[in-house]
């Protein structure tokens, strides 16, 4: 009894130094077809993989579904990010006016306490040298 030979195919890659002539035009190549379970292979070129008359991808659906939903999800989450680094420098840059607003204040608070202090001290300075 002979088995069925399965009409699926798996590609593999193999190393340069192993590549054998193409089945179909001979030209030296690196990609096998293989069945899933290995029980037979043919090496091919891949110029004969794109001819639509030869094979086809098997697509799977729920892989691509999931692949573009990952792809969209991964944007929402870059433009997540980017509105949050952008919150992120506005707020520094008000909290950096505002500092600055508070730390011109500050100065100006701390020259006019600064000059009463030294008048303060001056005074008790000069009553020191009359007291002796």
């Amino acid at each position: 009894m002979t088995s069925l030979l399965q009409n699926t195919w798996h590609l593999r890659r193999v190393a340069e130094a192993t590549a054998k002539p193409c089945d179909i035009c001979y030209k030296p190549t690196t990609s096998v077809l293989i069945t899933p379970d290995q029980k037979d292979h043919f090496y091919i070129c891949p110029g004969h993989l794109k001819d639509r008359g030869f094979c086809s991808p098997i697509v799977d659906e729920a892989e691509i579904a999931a692949k573009k939903k990952k792809e969209e999800l991964e944007r929402e989450i870059e433009l997540i990010k980017k509105e949050h680094e952008e919150k992120m420098k506005k707020r520094k840059k008000s909290n950096d006016s505002k500092k600055k607003g508070q730390d011109s204040d500050k100065t100006a608070n701390d020259v006019k306490e600064g000059s009463k202090e030294d008048e303060e001290d001056i005074d008790k300075a000069e009553k020191e040298k009359n007291d002796k």
